[in-house]
């Protein structure tokens, strides 16, 4: 039997990507579901050409940056919000309102809260949006069961009993086991977290705060308790 590798083995070439024109299918894979996205897992020679890479930027829906970034602002809008002047600045761009560039722009750019189109209008962001709801959303600590995790993707399916009990969500593994202190081989069936139970879609709903809880205490179960 030849041996298969030495001097003269040539790696098997990796597939394109079919959704982007700068990866592997493999770095892609890899990259949706890591915070460092594809071009944090990518040799320094090669960042130029995957920076920005949509398979697992921010801003698409589903990617760990992007549920990463759900829940940096719906922190960022309960435990620490902007200035009054900046948020009124950022609901007059909601409203689709033509302002112009200032300090108070760079704030919100900084943040990941607005940007700038190809022609530099001030525009808000989906993150800007997600801060805006969990400004006046209805948050409330509700029953939150574990229904399984998936470690090499680093994510967890929850059902969120006061939501949709029936309908699992996915969460990132790391920010469960990071607020509980427990490993995802030891979270328990049940635990508790903070959750906008209005939430039209599993995309609007966003859960922060998970903690250990005994079992699903009572007014948990129709997201009463506060």
């Amino acid at each position: 039997m030849d041996e298969p590798f030495g001097p003269e083995y040539v790696r098997p070439p990796q597939k394109d990507c079919p959704d982007c024109a700068c990866c592997t299918v493999d770095l892609c894979e890899r990259g949706r579901t890591s915070l460092l996205e594809c071009v944090g897992l990518t040799a320094a020679e090669h960042k130029d050409t995957v920076y920005g890479c949509p398979c697992s930027a921010a801003t698409t829906r589903h990617t760990a940056a992007w549920r990463a970034g759900q829940v940096r602002v719906t922190r960022l809008a309960r435990e620490l919000p902007i200035g009054l002047e900046a948020e009124a600045l950022l609901s007059a761009l909601a409203s689709g309102q033509d302002i112009d560039a200032s300090d108070l722009f760079a704030q919100l750019k900084v943040r990941g809260l607005a940007t700038l189109t190809v022609d530099l209008r001030p525009v808000i962001t989906d993150l800007g949006r997600t801060y805006l709801a969990a400004r006046d959303d209805d948050r409330a600590t509700a029953g939150v069961r574990v229904v399984d995790v998936d470690k090499k993707a680093r994510t967890a399916r929850v059902e969120v009993a006061a939501w949709r009990p029936e309908e699992p969500v996915t969460v990132l593994l790391d920010q469960v086991t990071s607020d509980t202190g427990r490993s995802a081989d030891e979270l328990p069936e049940w635990l508790a977290a903070e959750a906008n139970c209005h939430a039209p879609d599993a995309d609007r709903l966003v859960l922060t705060g998970f903690s250990l809880t005994p079992s699903p205490p009572k007014g948990w179960m129709d997201g009463e308790s506060q």
